[in-house]
């Protein structure tokens, strides 16, 4: 129960490092902004009813974890992207150095071979 209870507490705080703090606030903002906006036009019909304001907070809430959930798969994404970009870099170095020496080595072979025709020309 307690390495669980760690287990969770380990992965909301790497969720928090994870989403940017104004990413909270603002949800946090717009949970608030919900209810305040529910509660008041409820009440101006005077028709409190404690289910629409809950509903409103929880469909705001969800709204706002959708919307974090798709900046983390976005950076997510990016990582990839950068990773496999990297790696590419790396690759096309290494056949560009490995084509380099072969026409080095190429390039060699016909100048010893022009060479070696100018001599026997030249007997």
């Amino acid at each position: 129960m307690i390495t669980k209870s760690i287990y969770i507490i380990n992965t909301l705080v790497e969720l928090v490092i994870l989403v940017e703090t104004r990413d909270i606030l603002f949800s946090i903002v717009m949970v608030i902004s919900a209810f305040t906006l529910t509660f008041r036009w409820l009440s101006i019909y005077h028709e409190s009813d404690p289910v629409m304001i809950l509903s409103a907070i929880i469909l705001i809430g969800a709204l706002a974890s959708l919307l974090i959930s798709i900046e983390l798969r976005l950076k997510r994404i990016e990582t990839i992207m950068e990773e496999q970009a990297r790696s590419f870099r790396f690759n096309i170095r290494g056949i560009e150095e490995g084509i380099e020496r072969k026409l080095e080595s190429y390039t060699r072979m016909l100048n010893e071979t022009v060479n070696e025709l100018s001599r026997r020309m030249y007997r």
